[in-house]
């Protein structure tokens, strides 16, 4: 428009009276971003606690700074996930899980514990989640297996027979496909290929219904008393099983070598009527 039309056109506007408005446009300020991955630790440990441990694991793996926040294995991330999932039988056992000092590590404890659905149906896991009890049925033998099966790396699980062993007691490893259950009286974990076990009665070992011979590998070995703790290792890196007394640490030899590189659950078979059998997975071995 040029400037005698803008003038005609005030002149017509102060000739009928309207009014002369002046719009003045103030630019729009930038609102400052930020990015996801640098909010405040103090803002994503608040996040982190409404997610799930599917979530939280894709978290840890979403870039640096969030892997860093879920670093501490004592945050509250973790502890309201301790106390969300863990009943309250489990945490106030002083003893069952007095190995696993974090929050993280008792949540990883769970995921290992003993798989109720992998399961022979005369024996359930008990409200803790992390002991079976076997049903005081006769005649029968019957096993279990932990939830997560390992094929790399080196972990630690701590086993406790808290009842009677009867005449068969067998601690070992077993891939998915070894029998869980069988009737009789029998040492099923080592009877097949598929299995190998440490019977706790005899001492024996025992693998594709073989007698591998006496364990620990010391002479006149000393029986396993009943509540005594042991820790089995799964070394997937070196195919190889072994036991550890928890109390002193002592090594007990290799069970198990040259095993095969499959997925190794850890696995127990019992026929005493209402025994128990607690597993707490430690997590990686600490070797030396």
């Amino acid at each position: 428009i040029s400037l005698v039309d803008q003038m005609a056109d005030s002149e017509e506007r102060e000739e009928t009276g309207a009014a002369v408005v002046h719009v003045h446009k103030t630019p729009l300020r930038k609102v400052p971003t930020v990015s996801a991955s640098r909010l405040p630790y103090s803002v994503l440990l608040h996040v982190f606690q409404f997610l799930d441990l599917e979530d939280l694991r894709s978290c840890m793996t979403t870039c640096k700074h969030w892997h860093n926040v879920l670093s501490h294995e004592d945050s509250l991330v973790w502890r309201a996930r301790v106390h969300l999932l863990l009943p309250s039988s489990a945490l106030s056992d002083v003893s069952l899980l007095a190995e696993t000092r974090s929050y993280k590590a008792k949540l990883r404890a769970l995921a290992n514990s003993w798989n109720p659905k992998d399961s022979s149906k005369n024996n359930y896991v008990r409200p803790n989640l992390f002991t079976m009890h076997r049903h005081p049925v006769a005649q029968s033998t019957d096993g279990i297996r932990g939830k997560r099966g390992v094929s790399s790396g080196v972990h630690a699980y701590e086993i406790t027979w808290e009842g009677p062993l009867g005449t068969v007691a067998v601690v070992g490893v077993a891939t998915k496909h070894a029998a869980l259950h069988c009737p009789g009286y029998v040492a099923l974990l080592g009877s097949d290929d598929q299995s190998w076990g440490w019977n706790l009665v005899d001492n024996s070992l025992l693998h594709n219904a073989e007698h591998l011979g006496v364990y620990p590998r010391v002479n006149n070995p000393p029986k396993y008393q009943v509540e005594e703790r042991i820790r089995m290792i799964i070394d997937c890196d070196s195919k190889c099983v072994y036991f550890e007394r928890s109390a002193t640490a002592e090594f007990l030899g290799i069970a198990f070598s040259n095993l095969p590189p499959v997925k190794l659950f850890p696995a127990v078979c019992a026929v005493y009527g209402n025994t128990e059998v607690s597993m707490v997975y430690l997590g990686p071995a600490i070797m030396g």
